[in-house]
């Protein structure tokens, strides 16, 4: 792994946020795990200030400047690979394309901020294509939806002071309910764009196959063995750096400044310590690894020691 404790540069470390019980650390990430594996085939993870999703892709909303494969290149059909620490995602050389997201202004209008989510969603699509591509595993569409179900492929959906908003791999779907959003965040658009990238690292890690790897190595149904605590760790710490590599890929283009990519970087610097999501410190360290590294190589959680993924 990558990166530092301290925030260089202009990343100065964030406060931490106020105490709240979504902010906690919440055992419901496990559980969903486990629960979409098992009544669907799929896994999810869903917890604290996380919405993963994706739109459908919103005509002239980026351009990618990701490599494309050589003309005449016959490959096999990408396919999820279930491994973890040598998943073909987290291989040396893997990379996130460059994109330009052009978003419209952030709302509390419940509309105005499902474009604000679905527009941004289509970007992260954009900038992880080429990195998928390089591992050939599929590029799987994510939805987002701002209101909450009483219950997905992914069973019962969780409770306020869960979640601000959950990925459910089942039907690949960040569910971002409006008012929970608003709540959390008010209209920070460097938060919002901070939990939709962390939230969108998880859809990236449905697509290659590292969460029904996860998934398979839980030794309980309600994961809450020391062991199982930790893959939920090394799955929540790897969001945040996935999350992260994105906002890199993003910064400095279009609607996202650098100045607000490093404040949604800092951001990653103020939820509370969790046994589920990792201390304080470490959801920093491991988002500014992706941030600075530049590649998904850097975000390899399965393979580093226990110390940093505590």
């Amino acid at each position: 792994m990558t990166g530092t404790d301290e925030v260089p540069g202009p990343f100065a470390p964030a406060p931490p946020r106020p105490e709240s019980p979504r902010n906690t650390g919440s055992a419901v990430v496990g559980l969903l795990i486990v629960a979409a594996l098992t009544a669907a085939g799929m896994a999810m993870a869903g917890g604290p200030r996380e919405i993963d999703g994706q739109a459908l892709p919103v005509s002239g909303a980026f351009t990618s400047e990701g490599a494309k494969a050589p003309a005449g290149t016959v490959r096999p059909a990408p396919k999820e690979v279930r491994e973890l620490e040598t998943n073909p995602l987290l291989a040396e050389g893997v990379a996130l394309g460059a994109v330009t997201c052009r978003l419209p202004a952030i709302s509390r209008d419940p509309a105005k901020l499902e474009t604000y989510y679905k527009t941004f969603a289509s970007c992260l699509a954009e900038a992880w294509k080429p990195a998928l591509d390089q591992a050939n595993e599929p590029n799987l569409t994510a939805t987002v939806q701002v209101t909450l179900p009483e219950s997905s492929a992914c069973g019962k959906a969780p409770s306020e002071n869960e979640a601000v908003a959950y990925y459910c791999g089942g039907d690949t779907t960040i569910y971002a309910p409006t008012q929970w959003m608003l709540s959390d965040a008010g209209l920070e658009r460097s938060r919002h764009l901070a939990t939709m990238a962390h939230e969108y690292g998880h859809h990236v890690q449905r697509s290659s196959g590292i969460l029904s790897a996860a998934a398979e190595k839980m030794s309980s149904p309600d994961e809450d063995s020391p062991a199982d605590k930790e893959l939920v760790r090394r799955i929540e710490l790897q969001a945040n750096c996935f999350g992260a590599l994105a906002l890199a890929a993003a910064a400095g283009r279009g609607s996202i400044s650098t100045s607000l990519a490093n404040a949604a970087l800092a951001d990653y610097g103020r939820a509370d310590d969790s046994d589920t999501h990792g201390s304080r410190r470490n959801q920093l360290k491991w988002a500014k690894a992706g941030f600075s590294g530049k590649a998904t190589s850097a975000c390899n959680t399965w393979a580093a020691p226990a110390s940093e993924v505590k």
